[in-house]
C-alpha cells in the first residue's frame, strides 16, 4: 500500500520549480481531461492564489490537491483538483492526500469552514473525510458535480 510518505510538498505557484508545474499540470489533464473525457479549461486562473500539494514517489507525481483561500472559489477555504495517477489509485494515497489536505487548511485557516465542489460521484470519498452536500447537483463541463461543505 502506498501512503503519503515522503509527506506532500506544499508549495505556492510562484515557489513551484518548473519540473513540478510540468508534473502537476501533467496529472491534472491527464486525469480529469484525457480520462475523463472532458475537454474543459483545466487552467482556470486559480492557480496562481493556490497553494498546492504533491505526493511523490521517487521522481513520479503520484497524486495532488489544489486549496484556495476563502473568496477564490467559496465563501470560505476550499479544496479541489484532487487527483491520484492511474498507476497509485485503489492503495489509499487518495485517503492520506485528503488528511494531510485537511490537515494544511487547518494550519493555514484555523476553525474556518471547508468547501469543494465534487464531481456527484465521488460524494461518499468525500463524505468519509466530514464534507455534507450543500445544494442540488449540477453540471460542470458535462459531468455532474456537487458543492460540500465541511463544517469548521
Amino acid at each position: 500500500m502506498i501512503t503519503a510518505e515522503p509527506a506532500a510538498l506544499w508549495r505556492g505557484f510562484a515557489e513551484l520549480d518548473v519540473d513540478q508545474l510540468y508534473d502537476l499540470l501533467q496529472l491534472r489533464v491527464d486525469v480529469f481531461v484525457v480520462e475523463q473525457h472532458c475537454p474543459y479549461p483545466e487552467l482556470d486562473g486559480q492557480d496562481r492564489q493556490a497553494v498546492h500539494g504533491l505526493w511523490y514517489h521517487g521522481n513520479t507525481l503520484a497524486g495532488c490537491v489544489r486549496l484556495l483561500p476563502a473568496g477564490e472559489r467559496f465563501s470560505g477555504p476550499s479544496i479541489g483538483r484532487v487527483a491520484t495517477a492511474r498507476a497509485f489509485r485503489g492503495q489509499g494515497l487518495g485517503h492520506a492526500m485528503m488528511r494531510e489536505a485537511l490537515a494544511e487548511c487547518a494550519r493555514r485557516w484555523p476553525g474556518q469552514p471547508l468547501w469543494l465542489a465534487a464531481q456527484a460521484h465521488l460524494q461518499a470519498y468525500y463524505g468519509a473525510h466530514g464534507f455534507q452536500p450543500r445544494g442540488a447537483v449540477y453540471d460542470e463541463d458535462g459531468i455532474p458535480h456537487i458543492d460540500m461543505y465541511r463544517p469548521a
